[in-house]
């Protein structure tokens, strides 16, 4: 028996490709390729699976006449054009809640690294610099202020951590949550004020876009560090550098960047900085879940069941 048909954007997680593989005829989607053979190939496909990074245009799906999901691997889904699959009556689903411990680990990975200077440690010992002299000292992480910026799911997640270190908490977002019991403030700014540690964990896309920029930076101040595990988007990367390179902020610790996987070269040897390749869910255990997340909501989208996981526009139509 034939098996249906679906496109595959590039770079979809391996784990994700074989379980679909299983069940679908997966083609993979090449927009420099062969238009006639994609132009007979496209009223066929019912699903299309995309990443986190995956960039789906309304022009594309406008060519997919019979497509019935876009199932994503990953919470983010900035890149896709969400308004334009509604309006052609297919949901977008994708894979939130099975990464957020992974990413609220790192989160406070990164905070540790930053303040600690690990890295640096790391490397002292092994350069076999340590019988020349100690490392400068490090900045206490018990008992600091932390600031998170969007506090949803993972947010919180971050929050319950941070406790434990004894931290204090604040927290914006587009609302303020009363039952949370940590102060709210209503912009980046403000908080970014009132913080040693700026953990940003908001959704990207254009509502984001630059939101830590310059002012958030200088609010920040000299003794703060700012930690992204969000979206490159979400951070002015130019002023960022600026504000490294002249002491305005303390010091950044990034696990995503604006032009990933190309990250700027001004980064790569500041002191004060920890970098890491968009690692925050790359565990075994979390990509697995995430990659049976994306094929469970494939499968229920392309067979007409109600999807476990849609993105916050699709819920109301499309939720189980």
């Amino acid at each position: 028996m034939t098996k249906p048909d679906i496109l595959a954007m590039p770079k979809v997680h391996p784990l994700y490709l074989q379980a679909l593989q299983a069940a679908y005829t997966v083609h993979s989607y090449n927009p420099d390729g062969d238009v006639l053979a994609f132009s007979a190939l496209a009223p066929r496909v019912i699903g299309l699976a995309a990443g986190g990074e995956s960039v789906v245009p309304g022009a594309l799906l406008a060519k997919l006449p019979a497509l019935k999901v876009v199932s994503v691997f990953g919470v983010g889904y900035d890149g896709i054009e969400v308004q334009a699959a509604i309006d052609r009556q297919v949901p977008v689903t994708h894979t939130p809640d099975v990464l957020t411990d992974d990413v609220a680990d790192l989160a406070i990975a990164l905070v540790l690294s930053v303040a600690r200077t690990l890295p640096q440690a790391d490397q002292h010992v092994r350069n076999g610099r340590w019988p020349a002299g100690a490392l400068p000292l490090g900045r206490k992480v018990s008992g600091a202020r932390m600031g998170i910026v969007g506090f949803g799911r993972i947010g919180k997640a971050i929050a319950r951590r941070a406790a434990a270190f004894d931290m204090s908490i604040a927290y914006t977002a587009r609302s303020e949550k009363p039952e949370s019991g940590f102060a709210y403030y209503p912009t980046a700014a403000q908080l970014a004020a009132n913080v040693d540690f700026l953990v940003v964990i908001t959704p990207g896309g254009q509502a984001t876009r630059h939101l830590i920029n310059a002012e958030v930076l200088g609010a920040l101040g000299s003794k703060g560090y700012l930690i992204n595990v969000a979206r490159g988007s979400v951070v002015d990367e130019s002023a960022l550098i600026e504000a490294l390179e002249s002491g305005v902020i303390a010091g950044a610790a990034l696990d995503v960047f604006a032009n990933e996987p190309h990250v700027p070269e001004a980064l790569w040897h500041m002191p004060n900085v920890v970098l890491t390749p968009h690692m925050a869910s790359a565990t075994h255990q979390t990509r697995q879940a995430m990659a049976d997340l994306a094929f469970a909501n494939m499968q229920a989208g392309t067979s007409g069941q109600p999807l476990l996981t849609p993105v916050p526009e699709c819920r109301a139509a499309w939720s189980i």
